[in-house]
């Protein structure tokens, strides 16, 4: 434990989940001159997958103080990916402006998330690690704080962003909506060389699904499979360009079915990245959402505490941008699946 309760005491925000967006709204809290405390459940370095970064993260990067040394890990580069959907395989570029070509990151994550928590700590920010949320606290329908196997915290606003399990929804007992049938995607990683993935990833669809393949370091690539129709595969399957190669870690699943929170913003509390929506892997931006919302919220707390709005106007802008959002990548990832030569039914 990095912190107890002997050194903490009413902070302005308290954040459950040290992710890129946990980490994200401490970061930007602190830089906006808020008191803020950390709890996270697993210790660091920890393996995590959603290494592909968009380059339109450099931006946010830039702005929570952690370009440089993210330019400086040595993560892998990319221009683009190859994507083979609808028709034969095609490399799709990122895209160049007057600075030159725009490259992605395959940012090992253990490393990413790492440099973020640094640099929340560096900025005053409360590390309490291993720390586990348990128990919300209520007072007249307002979130006031968090009860934790470290302890008990009260604080003005509590941020979750503990993941896909929904931690603050389910404790409040919140509607989640789902926008498709339950999809789960396997993933691993396996070590050797694959020449064809070395310098670009890619994703292939067919009629049941899609694969993704990517080299995200030296001699180590990652996969992820998600079949459109429920069914589990053989804990040794591989991608047929990843035959041969040996496997690093087992197989995981995550469920991934499209769904979001129906008040993912609240008296007292706001929730953030993927527990406040998730999307199958596909809407590639899992990460740059995470740190999005991280820093939407800060903004919004900041700005209430100043008194520039009231707390249900920084409710309903809030909601209504991650709703907004949701319902703009259903529509798009909806008419993207509906190109297949076989599309699933329920689409």
């Amino acid at each position: 434990m990095e912190a107890g309760l002997e050194d903490v005491s009413n902070p302005d925000v308290l954040v459950v989940g040290g992710g890129p967006g946990g980490c994200a709204a401490a970061i930007r809290c602190a830089q906006l001159g808020l008191k803020v405390v950390l709890i996270e459940s697993k210790p660091f370095p920890r393996t995590h997958p959603g290494e592909t970064l968009h380059p339109g993260v450099e931006p946010l990067l830039k702005q929570l103080g952690v370009l440089e040394p993210v330019l400086a890990a040595g993560f892998l580069r990319h221009q683009g990916n190859w994507v083979q959907w609808s028709a034969g395989r095609e490399f799709v570029p990122f895209g160049s402006d007057d600075s030159g070509t725009w490259l992605g990151f395959q940012a090992w994550r253990a490393d990413f998330d790492t440099i973020l928590l640094n640099q929340a700590r560096a900025l005053g920010v409360e590390i309490i690690q291993p720390c586990h949320a348990c128990r919300l606290l209520i007072d007249e329908c307002r979130v006031i704080g968090v009860e934790t196997s470290q302890g008990t915290f009260q604080a003005v606003k509590i941020i979750d962003a503990a993941g896909d399990h929904h931690w603050l929804a389910q404790q409040l007992r919140l509607e989640i909506s789902y926008h498709s049938p339950r999809l789960i995607s396997y993933y691993g990683y396996v070590t050797g060389e694959c020449p064809a993935r070395d310098h670009a990833p890619a994703i292939v669809a067919d009629s049941c699904g899609w694969t993704w393949t990517a080299k995200v370091r030296a001699q180590l690539y990652q996969w992820t499979h998600l079949s459109f129709r429920e069914h589990k595969i053989p804990k040794d399957w591989l991608p047929n360009e990843l035959q041969g190669l040996k496997i690093y870690q087992p197989m995981r699943a995550a469920n991934v079915s499209w769904r979001i929170v129906s008040q993912p913003a609240g008296c007292g509390y706001f929730i953030i990245g993927d527990a406040a929506m998730v999307l199958d892997p596909t809407s590639s931006h899992g990460v740059l959402k995470a740190i999005m919302s991280g820093i939407w919220v800060s903004h919004s707390i900041a700005s209430e505490l100043l008194g520039n709005f009231t707390e249900q106007q920084a409710i309903d802008q809030y909601c209504l941008w991650i709703h907004n959002w949701f319902r703009h990548d259903v529509k798009n990832l909806s008419s993207l699946i509906a190109k297949l030569h076989s599309p699933p039914f329920w689409i």
